[in-house]
């Protein structure tokens, strides 16, 4: 069984957002999680989202 987590890796010339997806083994939650989040923290790829207000 494999276990994927996506997280952001930035944008394309256009300005739409390109991700990356990490994957492991069962049991490997733990250490995919952790180097996703620690992925996510060194870049600083993830933006707030701009919601319009109606």
């Amino acid at each position: 069984m494999l276990f994927f987590v996506a997280v952001p890796a930035g944008y394309t010339e256009a300005g739409e957002p390109v991700g990356i997806t990490f994957k492991g083994t069962a049991y490997s939650e733990p250490l995919l999680i952790e180097v996703a989040y620690a992925y996510e923290q060194m870049t600083k790829f993830r933006n707030r989202p701009v919601l319009e207000k109606e």
